[in-house]
């Protein structure tokens, strides 16, 4: 069975979701995994988006929290305010499912800018809901692609709180979640040391060595003394997903 470590990463992203969860979804990768799992082993995961959209069932992946297909396929749609107030920070929202530009060893995440704050060298499109996400829900999972340029010992600039910068920046703060629990790449799986917070790879995906982690991670990676082999992908599993994304192809193309 062949297939690619992006479709890896996206089926293990798409497995940490469980049947009956309420999820508060990203645009892009997030998005991937979250619609393949509801259309695979979670069918009743309601998925949720920023734009006020609860329990929507996309035919197609959106474009943004705007797209059209994601009012038309929800159960109802909400006010912004009503989302984040009464669902999100109301604590019905069991994981948030969040991207990023920049993660660093603690889980922060950069989607503000690279470089300097007075002379960045890029500016990224911000935080939108992200950071209420990530402090409003029950938990975060995080995915991205790996490589040292995304992942960095230190962020440069904290746009949604992980466990800030010195590990500790949920201790001892009231009414918040528990932050990232793992981040799914395509290389592997990682998850927060219980005492310091720092992340540490947990699981190889099939093929992926220790030594390509290290070098595609901009900090001294650690990896669990347990270290395991993530599962791969079954042939549903791929189906759905490459039938998923050729659809979605198809339509923005406007065929």
């Amino acid at each position: 069975m062949s297939y690619t470590s992006s479709e890896m990463m996206t089926v293990t992203a798409a497995r940490a979701l469980e049947n009956g969860m309420t999820c508060f979804v990203g645009i892009g990768l997030p998005s991937e995994a979250a619609n393949l799992a509801r259309l695979t082993h979670a069918p009743e995961v309601v998925l949720i988006y920023e734009s006020g959209t609860l329990q929507t069932k996309p035919d197609i992946l959106p474009l943004s929290i705007g797209d059209g297909e994601l009012c038309e396929s929800a159960l109802t749609t909400v006010a912004v305010p009503e989302m984040f107030r009464y669902w999100l920070q109301g604590g019905k929202v069991n994981v948030g499912f969040l991207g990023t530009a920049q993660i660093d060893r603690f889980a922060n995440l950069n989607t503000t800018l690279i470089g300097d704050y007075k002379a960045p060298k890029v500016r990224l499109p911000g935080g939108g809901g992200a950071p209420e996400i990530a402090t409003n829900a029950g938990e975060v999972f995080i995915t991205l692609k790996h490589s040292k340029r995304a992942f960095v010992k230190d962020v440069d600039f904290v746009t949604t709180l992980g466990f800030g910068r010195d590990g500790k920046g949920r201790d001892n703060v009231p009414n918040i979640g528990k932050g990232p629990t793992r981040v799914i790449t395509d290389l592997c799986v990682m998850k927060p040391d219980p005492d310091t917070k720092e992340l540490v790879v947990v699981s190889l995906h099939p093929g992926v060595t220790r030594e390509q982690v290290i070098d595609a991670t901009g900090w001294d990676i650690r990896f669990a003394e347990q270290l395991e082999s993530t599962p791969e992908p079954n042939a549903n599993e791929l189906d759905i997903l490459r039938e998923l994304k050729a659809r979605t192809e198809r339509a923005h193309a406007g065929e």
